[in-house]
């Protein structure tokens, strides 16, 4: 796969008059403008070209989907609006992700961990739009009333797991493919009640928005297997958080290898 070929299964997977492709060979970005919603969006296509070597047409119908929701999230903006919409939700991306729009506009944001930042997104059924602060009066609400609605509505997610077991570690898995998955990482009572059936070190992992994964890590194997598992999660994403996991200690999420500095400072202290 290179990148001519991926322009041209991505026109044919995105057949649209309204489109108009723009390469610039020298950053490997692809640039789609729609002529009616003067509004377009960069692709980088190398990353896609990484994923394909792992997922094969998969990655390729990933972009094809969150491109033609994004399209048509900005055509419902222009037709409808938001009045009226409240299904809001908090969505976890990386403290590198951009914290304005494309025309400048501030995002509603939360600081969360050294990794991680909280955003928040108006839901519009098989997509979402992050909210930013020009939507505020139109939704009605302030930007406090955004933050207490979602998290208020990230509670009420389902939280069913699937399991796996390794070298004597277990790992459960929340993968629901709404778009929240990584967002479970808000509820604090989900937390609370998992920690009581953790045996050993509960560890916290949100390696892209479409999971969580929860440790029970019993021996130093099971650190080495969640690190191979974080980073192929990271890595086969549509939207990369981190991949680095954190302990869930005393209410807290704490890196993991902070907590190790910390555990190593504590003993040379003794």
């Amino acid at each position: 796969m290179n990148t001519t070929k991926l322009i041209e299964i991505l026109k044919k997977r995105l057949p649209s008059e309204h489109f108009s492709w723009d390469f610039d060979n020298k950053t490997n970005i692809l640039r789609l403008e729609h002529a009616l919603l003067k509004k377009g969006m960069d692709v980088s296509l190398p990353e896609i070209i990484a994923k394909y070597e792992l997922k094969k047409d998969a990655a390729i119908e990933d972009v094809a989907y969150t491109i033609d929701e994004t399209f048509k999230a900005m055509e419902l903006e222009l037709t409808e609006g938001f009045k009226g919409k409240n299904n809001i939700y908090p969505v976890i991306r990386s403290t590198s992700f951009t914290e304005e729009t494309s025309s400048g506009q501030r995002f509603i944001m939360k600081d969360h961990t050294v990794e991680t930042r909280i955003y928040y997104a108006l839901d519009l059924d098989t997509t979402y739009r992050l909210i930013d602060e020009s939507m505020l009066e139109e939704i009605g609400l302030t930007a406090t009333e955004i933050m207490e609605s979602a998290l208020f509505r990230v509670r009420s997610l389902p939280t069913s797991m699937k399991e796996d077991a390794v070298a004597g570690n277990i790992y459960y898995f929340v993968n629901n493919n709404d778009g929240y998955d990584a967002s479970r990482i808000l509820n604090t009572a989900f937390l609370k009640e998992m920690e009581s059936k953790i045996e050993g070190h509960m560890t916290v992992s949100v390696p892209h928005q479409d999971v969580l994964i929860i440790g029970d890590i019993r021996n130093d194997t099971g650190y080495d297997v969640l690190a191979q598992m974080t980073m192929h999660y990271f890595t086969q994403g549509v939207v990369p958080v981190t991949s680095l996991s954190f302990i869930y200690e005393n209410d807290k999420l704490e890196p993991i290898f902070i907590m190790a500095k910390n555990r190593v400072a504590r003993r040379e202290k003794k």
